[in-house]
């Protein structure tokens, strides 16, 4: 995993732009109406798009947080390859998953992965950050649940509200890319 950083940001972004990146109408999760969308999906789900997602989450992560989590379905897959390639680099991240409602049957919980203590210091990841509703989702259930959200890490933040949010809620943001990089790469500015 000796792999340049920069090289690894850029051929992120090039897929993102390539696989993620559509124009039009859209209706966004915040209500909001946009002329652009952003479905990470296509690029986390893919091997080398989960890889390069999980090594440059990995190497944001505080050192105290020890595990990742984020809102179902859209952080499933950055969870699970930030926890892997942490073992690959002789490290623990706990990837949990947070659901939109609480398990119907069972357990009725809201949080699903490894059990952790009291107080663990747990960083939230998200695809895109448009308002921050939903990984404002996730960090209250990992607070109720008795964890410590240290920040929210997202791949794209749209810069349309979610950072105001965070901050209001005492939660720093960072992002891989603002949507200001990836109109830049795109040419749309």
């Amino acid at each position: 995993m000796n792999d340049s950083l920069p090289e690894l940001r850029q051929e992120l972004l090039a897929l993102l732009c390539r696989d993620a990146y559509r124009t039009g109408d859209f209706i966004l999760s915040s209500g909001q109406k946009s002329q652009y969308y952003i479905n990470c999906k296509p690029v986390t789900l893919s091997a080398r798009g989960a890889y390069l997602v999980g090594r440059l989450f990995l190497e944001q992560l505080a050192p105290e947080a020890v595990a990742v989590a984020g809102l179902t379905l859209g952080a499933d897959p950055l969870v699970v390859a930030v926890s892997v390639l942490s073992n690959l680099q002789g490290q623990d991240r706990a990837a949990l998953i947070v659901r939109k409602e609480a398990k119907g049957h069972g357990t009725m919980s809201f949080i699903e992965g490894p059990p952790l203590p009291q107080g663990a210091v747990v960083t939230v990841l998200e695809d895109v950050i448009t308002s921050g509703g939903s990984a404002l989702k996730a960090v209250l259930r990992l607070q109720e649940a008795g964890y410590l959200v240290n920040e929210v890490l997202a791949i794209v933040d749209r810069q349309a509200g979610g950072e105001a949010a965070f901050a209001a809620q005492g939660i720093p943001l960072r992002s891989l890319f603002q949507i200001s990089d990836l109109e830049a790469y795109l040419n749309l500015v």
